[in-house]
């Protein structure tokens, strides 16, 4: 439920106001632009774990210049399908949409298409990138590493990333499309870093306290670790993802980007991939079966628990803020401030 001390702006209002804290930090206004769009756009789908609660440490890591306000996005490898770029740490979000819209245009080529983005910075929302690729028809993939947050394999602290997944699937309504966005924690940090805020108790399974002991606070947890869905399947999964794209582009590891940077994820890697539903000869064909199978099992559902495909309930949200105003909590009001950026309706 929505806290009583949200403060609630218009999406672009909240834009406009994000732009020009990260154009007064040297941000060119294209970037800019597209990372308050995105990072907005979390807390319009409601999912503030990953809206702008993360704002304030884009803008320490840009003043300090960890991160920079001006990459040069160079292209390191072509062959076929493939494009290996250097994002040049820039804004993760920005880097990310690049990224997926040359996955994009290899696909329209070759009807596949995959780009493998190294020294990149966090990227917010996963569901950002697959979901634009979806809006246009196509199906997309995108996967990251990430600094080590989770616990696996019986270790009691954490020891690698939670490393997630978007993948993003059209729909006869092309503006909402079918985006499966998952962390392969339980839950992921910031929705733990959530409930802490909201003063709620973590359900069990969530995580381990700095003693590797199951926990149900959230506090401890953030000062322990994450434990991955579906213990070992989930961690795989995580380990997967991490040689699917870090190990791939030859870049940090998990365990040495906790090394060396911090909570921005600084040197990560990301790989997008997108799909030409159109080369497959079948595309009308093919969003008719995607939706009668949705259909087919929100028929089967229960009124206890409807069926809603991934992604539903954000569009739902998202249609509802775009009425009411993106609810952002008053301590990330404040953290805000505390930043040098004033919010306000």
């Amino acid at each position: 439920s929505e806290p009583v001390e949200a403060l609630r702006i218009p999406y672009l209002t909240l834009c406009a106001q994000l732009q020009d804290a990260l154009e007064n930090v040297g941000v060119s206004a294209r970037i800019a632009r597209t990372e308050a769009e995105i990072m907005a756009e979390a807390d319009l789908h409601g999912v503030p774990s990953h809206g702008v609660r993360m704002l304030p440490n884009l803008l320490a890591s840009l003043r300090s210049g960890r991160a920079n306000p001006k990459p040069v996005l160079r292209t390191l490898r072509e062959f076929g399908a493939i494009r290996v770029i250097d994002g040049d740490n820039g804004p993760g979000r920005y880097v990310s949409v690049m990224a997926m819209q040359a996955a994009m245009d290899r696909a329209k080529q070759f009807g596949v298409g995959v780009c493998l983005a190294t020294r990149t910075t966090h990227w917010g929302r996963a569901h950002a990138y697959a979901s634009r690729a979806a809006q246009t028809g196509m199906i997309a993939l995108c996967i990251t590493n990430a600094i080590p947050s989770m616990a696996a394999w019986g270790a009691t602290r954490r020891v690698i990333g939670n490393n997630p997944i978007a993948v993003g699937i059209p729909r006869e309504n092309k503006s909402e499309p079918f985006v499966l966005d998952i962390a392969m924690s339980q839950a992921a940090v910031g929705k733990v870093n959530t409930w802490l805020r909201e003063g709620r108790e973590v359900p069990q399974g969530w995580g381990v306290d700095a003693q590797g002991k199951a926990s149900t606070n959230a506090n401890d947890i953030l000062k322990g670790a994450v434990l991955p869905f579906g213990g070992p399947k989930g961690a795989g999964l995580a380990l997967t993802m991490e040689l699917l794209t870090a190990a791939l582009a030859g870049g940090l590891l998990g365990n040495e980007l906790e090394a060396n940077y911090g909570a921005l994820e600084i040197d990560t890697s990301k790989l997008f991939i997108a799909l030409d539903v159109d080369a497959f000869g079948l595309a009308e064909r093919f969003q008719e079966r995607v939706s009668t199978f949705l259909h087919y099992l929100g028929d089967n559902a229960s009124e206890r628990e409807p069926f809603l495909f991934p992604g539903e309930r954000g569009w739902r949200t998202c249609q509802e803020n775009m009425l009411t105003g993106v609810p952002i909590h008053a301590e990330i009001v404040a953290q805000l401030a505390a930043a040098g950026v004033q919010l306000s309706a």
